[in-house]
């Protein structure tokens, strides 16, 4: 397990360096950069946006710059941001609370949620509840985010119920601790329903599809022909297969979420990464666009990792030395 993991992290190295490599050089061919709206502003003299190109380097060669980014990421520092002037580490750090407690807490709903429900739909199949249920799934899975979030967002207005967009109120500073908690979760229900709708749709259908193929498997009808009672072949049999794609998928689904969070979080005015990202995108703010990627692209490949290693647990059978074409 231990060699198996090496080989990961290091088979890691070369998948990030393209990655920021590929981002860094689509950025750069994009006309212009973010000097250039500088030079439009009569007030700014033309001495200052030099010396401001020196100074993050935007005079050298391209391979140079890039060159120079990444040796300072194996120093733990990302570059300074050239619109914010701070550090990117220290920006994204303020943003990513936001997004990542959006994220992990609309995972975890939809994962409780999705997955019983997939299970009790799968054993009444063409039942009037499988029915309703497959209906409202496929209804979910095709309406779109930012339509659901701008319907979410007009009922908050209109009912009072839930704040309209923010990431928490005006006087969340002023408040003990758990009226700061309290405003965070009021501030969550909104974009975590909008986050989850999707996502629980398909997990669902997933599930009942993995269970209702699985209820036809041979070694099912040999549990039942021993005399098994059906508890135990739902239970020991039939869900603990079913279960195996979803500690894979887990690892994509928290890459898939933070991605999603960038449309809920600009379409609700929420203070996280994916706005971030907007922003340095309009801006091209290179450092703070490979900073995000770089993030983004360790998130994903570490739950990656994370779900493979948890499938062993689920899964007992894999061996480690099968696993990436070992030996």
């Amino acid at each position: 397990m231990l060699s198996y993991l090496l080989r990961r992290l290091l088979h890691m190295i070369p998948l990030l360096v393209g990655i920021t490599f590929l981002t860094f050089l689509i950025i750069n061919l994009a006309p212009g950069d973010y000097f250039s709206n500088l030079r439009m502003n009569p007030s700014i003299s033309p001495q200052l946006i030099t010396a401001l190109e020196h100074q993050f380097g935007y005079g050298d060669p391209l391979l140079l710059r890039y060159v120079k980014w990444l040796w300072r990421v194996v120093h733990l520092d990302l570059g300074m941001s050239v619109a914010y002037r701070v550090n990117v580490i220290d920006l994204i750090g303020a943003r990513a609370v936001n997004t990542i407690i959006l994220a992990l807490a609309s995972m975890l709903v939809t994962w409780t949620l999705a997955i019983p429900i997939g299970i009790f739909v799968a054993l009444r199949p063409g039942s009037i509840t499988d029915r309703f249920l497959s209906f409202l799934a496929f209804f979910g899975m095709s309406l779109p985010s930012f339509f659901l979030a701008f319907l979410l967002m007009y009922f908050a207005l209109r009912s009072g119920w839930f704040p309209v967009g923010g990431s928490f109120s005006v006087t969340y500073d002023s408040l003990p601790f758990w009226g700061k908690l309290a405003d965070r979760l009021r501030h969550l229900i909104l974009p975590m329903i909008v986050l989850g709708v999707g996502g629980m749709a398909s997990l669902m259908r997933l599930m009942r599809a993995n269970i209702l193929e699985l209820l036809q498997a041979d070694f099912v009808r040999t549990a039942r022909a021993k005399g098994l009672a059906e508890r135990v072949v739902i239970g020991k049999h039939v869900l603990r297969n079913a279960l195996n794609p979803f500690v894979t998928l887990a690892g994509y689904e928290l890459g898939s979420l933070l991605g999603g969070a960038a449309l809920v979080e600009a379409v609700m005015n929420l203070q996280g990464l994916g706005t971030l990202m907007l922003d340095a995108v309009r801006s091209l703010d290179v450092y703070l666009v490979m900073g995000s990627v770089l993030i983004g692209s360790l998130l994903l490949l570490a739950g990656n990792l994370f779900a493979d290693l948890a499938l062993t647990l689920v899964d007992p059978r894999i061996d480690f030395t099968r696993l990436e074409g070992g030996r």
